[in-house]
């Protein structure tokens, strides 16, 4: 596939797995991307999954025909990226590994080799020019892991973003919106980072960027404002739907009740919702919701003297990813200590930015005409 007229997608498709980094559910597969800039010197930027090497190669040597590559850039050394690089350099001895330093310290740890002799070591604003293409570097640590560059072509105006912009989906998936996977994507694996996601967008403010080449998920080459402005409101915790996404685990149906009754008043209002039993659902999912909207309500019965088990890691997992910058409302259950509430409230302490909102309910086993009153008033105010 032509990206311009001197640059190639190489990649391939990946319809075997089925969990990606071993616990993201991928129903419609995974895209591993690869791209070769031809030119005066010809450049390859990065790998693929282990599984794929033999058919990256292949659709790399279709691009090359009798020529050989000059230049390999490896931009993230995530095996799915990097797993065939050692194949790579030793089909083409030589070719130069262009990377950062940190990345082939993590080489020498995969592969046993550094290639201290075949490589150019690139930080912030290096450059190497291949005849009529220029490319910058841009360092961009912890986005998500600590070696990765990225690379802006001068010359077709291409970023090449590694991670960044890449989403769930194999590439030959032509009816799948591209923000749903995306921001799923981004709030999994990236979501803990957004500090380093907003300094990395200085440092590309001033590139003229026609084009993103990600490592996942499809070539962006139209209204990249939108794609920009998302990534822009998701790294920096912003709510991107203005609403109410309710989560909540139920053991014998009554938790459940009082979360369905809370989204029906809610609707009522106006208000845009989504639920979702965490027990029954997508973790991932679930916790791309939680950023998506801008209020969010946990409903959980006491269990052991603490959480229900699926609450608690859908916490966990909300807090590790740096959850900030919204109002929380909480609904506990409990036939003779309720204590979910204190504990839910607690797994927050180190979060930022957090308003918890009145009342909290409290259902002593199952609903009565007081709580409905309270879910009432709690919708009154998360209405507000």
């Amino acid at each position: 596939m032509k990206i311009t007229n001197d640059i190639s997608y190489v990649g391939v498709n990946d319809h075997d797995v089925d969990l990606f980094e071993g616990q993201y559910v991928v129903p419609n597969g995974m895209a591993y991307n690869s791209y070769v800039v031809s030119d005066d010197k010809i450049t390859v930027f990065d790998s693929v999954d282990a599984r794929f090497g033999e058919e990256w190669l292949g659709n790399v040597e279709k691009v090359l025909g009798d020529r050989t590559p000059d230049y390999f850039v490896v931009q993230h050394m995530e095996p799915d990226h990097s797993a065939n690089v050692a194949k790579f350099l030793g089909k083409y001895p030589q070719a130069t590994v262009v990377s950062s330093q940190k990345a082939f310290q993590m080489m020498k740890n995969y592969f046993g080799n550094d290639y201290a002799d075949r490589r150019i070591v690139v930080s912030d604003g290096s450059t190497l020019e291949t005849g009529r293409h220029v490319f910058k570097f841009v360092t961009a640590p912890m986005v998500h892991w600590p070696e990765v560059i990225m690379t802006y072509d001068e010359t077709d105006k291409v970023l090449f973003s590694a991670d960044a912009f890449g989403k769930f989906g194999a590439l030959d998936v032509t009816d799948e919106d591209w923000a749903c996977e995306a921001r799923r994507y981004y709030f999994g694996i990236v979501g803990k980072y957004g500090v380093q996601v907003q300094n990395l967008f200085k440092k590309l403010q001033g590139l003229d960027i026609k084009i993103i080449c990600a490592l996942h998920g499809p070539v962006l080459t139209d209204n990249l404002g939108y794609y920009l402005n998302l990534y822009n409101v998701w790294s920096s915790y912003s709510a991107e739907t203005d609403g109410v996404f309710i989560a909540y685990a139920s053991v014998y149906g009554h938790t459940e009740k009082v979360a369905k009754l809370l989204a029906q008043k809610l609707q009522e209002k106006g208000v845009k919702v989504a639920i979702s039993d965490l027990a029954r659902s997508d973790w991932a999912e679930n916790v791309e919701d939680a950023f998506r909207f801008s209020k969010l309500v946990l409903a959980s019965p006491t269990y052991n003297g603490d959480v229900f088990p699926a609450m608690r890691e859908f916490i966990l997992n909300l807090t590790e990813r740096s959850y900030q910058s919204r109002k929380i409302a909480l609904i506990e259950n409990g036939s003779w200590a309720p204590m979910a509430a204190k504990v839910m409230k607690g797994m927050f302490d180190g979060s930022k930015n957090i308003e918890f909102v009145e009342p909290t309910v409290k259902i002593l086993s199952a609903l009565t005409a007081q709580n409905e009153q309270e879910i009432s008033a709690l919708a009154d105010e998360l209405a507000k």
